[in-house]
């Protein structure tokens, strides 16, 4: 009893969720074809015996069952990565984070004290007209600030056709190489990503091919697309020790009718007999999507499009999903916490020693894990 109540005590401290990678394991390229990224397949309890590691991701085909609902991000990556320039030709970078109102959009910058308030600002492009923006205020809690765009760009849609004009896309820091532009456009894309609104990508689903999306179709697993807008809160260090009241920047999801419909259905089945039908999730963001979805109020899945501040991390009780394909993630990380919600920490910590021992790819643009769904610690 008393081990068990420290390691839950460890569980809720940010230092029991740091590991030590080598960084030439940190990949700055995806595998030449997607579903050609290693995978380790993680069963029940047991390690040595119950984790595979010589699998492809194309594997993943053996792994799905016929009716399987398996749930997708079809959010896409904005360009939000801006170069502005100052008076005497400064150069600042934005990162488009979030509107806040009417034309006024959330911004990162790099170097941002440069930004005063009422500061005007140029957007330059090759290939289109130069744009005058203006500082409109600070943000505290990330530190970015607000700049003002033209009066029209007042939703997605039309600060992704200027971004698509101005904009680079946004790689996360350590993602480091001399491929060109365009590469990224597509690498860093997943197959189905059809929903302008992230600023990093849903990298688990960088593994899906279309060959291997239409072989599972084939099989008869069921692909549906939610929506979450990637944003700051996913890649936004964690800043507090104690994680006890751990707080996460909110990120835009919708989950439609028609995936609630299919999760009652199959949550449904399973209360009345045994099923073989699975809910999987294609990435920690799809988890975080389902999972919302879920309304203790009225004890039911409804649909969702809002934002939400959702935090899953050990000892939380997963309603809906009952699988998840995920990459490797950064230490101390909130995805790191999520995973560890669902096969326990120290688990988690124990497979991540695995994966580096026999040099599996890390982050983005990484391989991938398999959590199947008997290796999920009991649900209630």
């Amino acid at each position: 009893m008393i081990s068990q109540i420290n390691n839950e005590g460890r569980d809720s401290k940010l230092e029991a969720y740091d590991y030590f990678l080598d960084p030439s394991l940190i990949a700055s390229k995806p595998a030449a074809i997607r579903h050609e990224s290693r995978l380790m397949i993680v069963r029940n309890s047991v390690l040595e015996e119950n984790c595979l590691t010589n699998k492809l991701t194309k594997n993943l085909l053996d792994e799905f069952r016929e009716g399987d609902l398996v749930v997708v991000n079809n959010t896409k990556v904005m360009k939000a990565r801006l170069k502005v320039e100052l008076e005497h030709r400064t150069l600042v970078e934005l990162l488009v984070l979030e509107r806040s109102h009417e034309s006024v959009w959330l911004c990162l910058a790099k170097p941002a004290k440069k930004l005063k308030i009422n500061r005007k600002i140029i957007l330059k492009s090759p290939s289109a007209q130069d744009i005058n923006l203006m500082v409109d205020g600070v943000d505290e809690e990330t530190g970015g600030r607000f700049i003002k765009f033209p009066e029209n760009i007042t939703d997605l849609n039309s600060m992704n056709d200027l971004l698509d004009k101005y904009g680079e896309i946004p790689l996360p820091p350590y993602i480091k190489n001399s491929e060109e532009e365009s590469f990224h456009e597509n690498s860093y894309q997943t197959e189905y990503a059809t929903n302008p609104g992230a600023v990093a990508a849903p990298t688990a689903g960088l593994h899906l091919s279309k060959t291997l999306i239409s072989n599972l179709k084939k099989k008869g697993v069921i692909i549906l697309p939610i929506t979450l807008h990637v944003g700051y809160g996913t890649f936004k260090p964690i800043d507090q020790e104690d994680l006890s009241d751990l707080k996460l920047h909110k990120e835009w999801v919708s989950v439609n009718k028609e995936v609630v419909e299919e999760i009652k259905k199959i949550k449904k089945i399973k209360k009345i007999k045994k099923t073989d039908r699975r809910i999987i999730a294609i990435g920690t963001t799809s988890v975080r999507a389902l999972e919302s979805c879920y309304s203790h109020e009225i004890n039911d899945f409804i649909p969702i499009a809002k934002y939400v501040d959702l935090v899953i991390k050990p000892g939380y009780k997963f309603k809906v999903v009952d699988g998840l394909l995920t990459n490797f993630h950064l230490p101390k990380s909130s995805l790191l916490l999520l995973v560890s919600a669902m096969i326990g920490r120290e688990r988690l910590l124990d497979l991540y020693k695995k994966a580096i021992r026999e040099k599996f790819r890390f982050f983005s643009y990484g391989d991938a894990m398999y959590i199947s769904p008997d290796s999920f610690l009991e649900k209630k």
